[in-house]
C-alpha cells in the first residue's frame, strides 16, 4: 500500500470528489491497485461491489438505513433466540409448553436453534483458523457489538453458545459411551478455543465479529446457507474495512463488510452450489474455461498439463472458488482483489490471473513429473503479485 505517488492519490481524490463517481474512470485507477491512505480502498471497494450507489448524496441516508437494518438481524437472529432460551430453558414447568427441546414439530424454535447450532459450529472451526499468521483476527475490536454486550443484558454471544453446544456433545459422548474420561473434542484440534486467550467480559475479537458476520448470512440465505470457505472470501474484507483510518467508517465495520460479502456472493455464490457445477454457471465450467484460454495463449504447457492427467479441478477449483485468497498473503490478496472488483466483466479477469501463474512457472512444469507440478500448483511458488497482475494484464491485451 506504500509507495503510492500523491498524484495518483490525487487522481482517486479526484473522482471521488466528484457528485456522480464516473464508475469507468474508477473501475480504471482501482484496477492498477487501490492506495490505503485516506481510506481510499475501503470507499472505493464500497463502491465496486455495489454498496455505494455512484451519487454520493444518497450516502449517508444508504448507510444509515442498510446499517440500522443490519442491526435489526443482529436482534433478530442472535439475540432474540437467545433471550427465547434463557427464558424458555430454566425451569422444569416449561416443559408443558407448546415449544420446548424435544419438540418434533419442524417450525419449533427450538428445532430452528439446534439446526442452526450445526452451522455455527462449522463456522465457528474455520473462523478461528483465518489467517492464523496474523494476529489481526485474534486481536479484540475497538468496536465490539454493544447491542450483545451490553453488560445489562445476559445475551448469549454465538462464541458462548458454541461452548455451550461443545460442551454438551462432551457429557452425550461421555454417557452413551460409560467411560468418564472422554477427550473433550475441543483438545483433539490443533485450533482449540484454550489456545486462545480469553478476552475480559465485554470484549470482542475480530474473527468473532466475522462469525456473526457469517451466520447471519447463512441465516437469511438457507439455500446456500454456509459452506467451507466463505471464511476466506469474508475475512479480507472485514480486514480492509475493520483497518479503515476513518474511525467513522471503522465503527461500521461488520455490517458494511455484511453488505458488501452478500453483494460479492451474490455475484460468485454459484461456485459454492455443489448442484450447480456441471452448469454454465457453475465451477466446472469456469474451471474448463481457465484450460482453454491457457490453450490459446501456450499449446505447449497446456499439452504438458493434459498429458500429466492434471485436471484444473486439483488447484483451479480453489484459486477461482476462494478469489486466490489462499494462495498468497493477506495483503497480497488484498491488492488482487482491487483489480478483480475494478473488473467490468467480472472476474473474467481472474480466470488471465490463473492462466499468468500457469504460464511464470511453465518451465518448471515442462520439466516436472505429476508429483512436483502438483506441489507446484497447491503450494504456488511466485509470492510477487505484481509480476503475475502484469503478466495477466499482457494475456489480456493479447486477445
Amino acid at each position: 500500500a506504500h509507495g503510492f505517488a500523491p498524484l495518483r492519490i490525487a487522481d482517486f481524490q479526484e473522482v471521488l470528489g466528484e457528485p456522480t463517481v464516473a464508475l469507468t474512470k474508477l473501475r480504471e485507477l482501482c484496477f492498477s491497485g487501490i492506495p490505503f491512505d485516506g481510506g481510499l480502498r475501503c470507499l472505493c471497494w464500497k463502491i465496486l461491489l455495489n454498496y455505494l450507489p455512484l451519487e454520493k448524496a444518497l450516502w449517508s441516508s444508504l448507510l444509515k438505513k442498510q446499517r440500522d437494518l443490519y442491526s435489526q438481524f443482529l436482534k433478530e437472529m442472535i439475540i432474540q433466540p437467545g433471550i427465547a432460551k434463557a427464558n424458555l430453558g430454566v425451569s422444569r414447568e416449561d416443559v408443558t409448553l407448546e415449544d420446548h427441546p424435544l419438540n418434533p414439530n419442524p417450525d419449533s424454535r427450538w428445532n430452528t436453534y439446534f439446526k442452526d447450532n450445526e452451522v455455527l459450529l462449522q463456522i465457528d472451526k474455520d473462523v478461528r483458523r483465518l489467517y492464523p499468521d496474523m494476529a489481526f483476527f485474534q486481536r479484540p475490536t475497538d468496536y465490539p457489538c454493544l447491542l450483545i454486550l451490553d453488560p445489562q443484558n445476559e445475551f448469549e454471544t454465538l462464541r458462548r453458545r458454541v461452548e455451550q453446544t461443545t460442551l454438551k456433545s462432551q457429557t452425550v459422548a461421555r454417557n452413551r459411551s460409560g467411560v468418564t474420561n472422554v477427550s473433550s473434542p475441543l483438545k483433539t484440534t490443533p485450533s482449540s478455543l484454550s489456545e486462545y486467550e480469553v478476552l475480559p467480559n465485554g470484549c470482542e475479537a475480530h474473527w468473532e465479529v466475522v462469525e456473526r458476520i457469517l451466520f447471519i448470512y447463512a441465516k437469511l440465505n438457507p439455500g446456500i446457507a454456509y459452506v467451507q470457505g466463505m471464511n476466506e472470501i469474508v475475512g479480507p474484507l472485514y480486514y480492509t474495512f475493520a483497518t479503515d483510518p476513518n474511525s467513522e467508517w471503522k465503527e461500521h465495520a461488520e455490517a458494511d463488510t455484511f453488505f458488501c460479502f452478500t453483494n460479492l456472493m451474490a455475484e460468485i455464490r454459484d461456485n459454492f452450489i455443489k448442484s450447480l457445477d456441471d452448469s454454465q454457471c457453475g465451477i466446472t465450467y469456469k474451471m474448463e474455461k481457465v484450460y482453454s484460454t491457457l490453450k490459446e495463449k501456450d499449446v505447449e504447457l497446456y499439452l504438458k498439463l493434459q498429458e500429466q492427467n492434471i485436471k484444473p479441478q486439483f488447484f483451479a477449483f480453489r484459486w477461482l472458488t476462494l478469489l486466490l485468497s489462499q494462495e498468497f498473503l493477506l495483503p497480497d490478496v488484498i491488492r488482487i482483489w482491487d483489480s478483480l472488483f475494478a473488473d467490468d466483466k467480472r472476474f473474467d479477469f481472474l480466470l488471465l490471473v490463473c492462466c499468468a501463474m500457469l504460464t511464470l512457472i511453465r518451465d518448471q512444469l515442462l520439466e516436472g513429473d505429476f508429483t512436483l507440478n502438483m506441489r507446484l500448483l497447491q503450494d504456488y511458488p511466485i509470492s510477487d503479485v505484481h509480476l503475475i497482475l502484469k503478466k495477466a494484464k499482457e494475456l489480456q491485451d493479447s486477445k
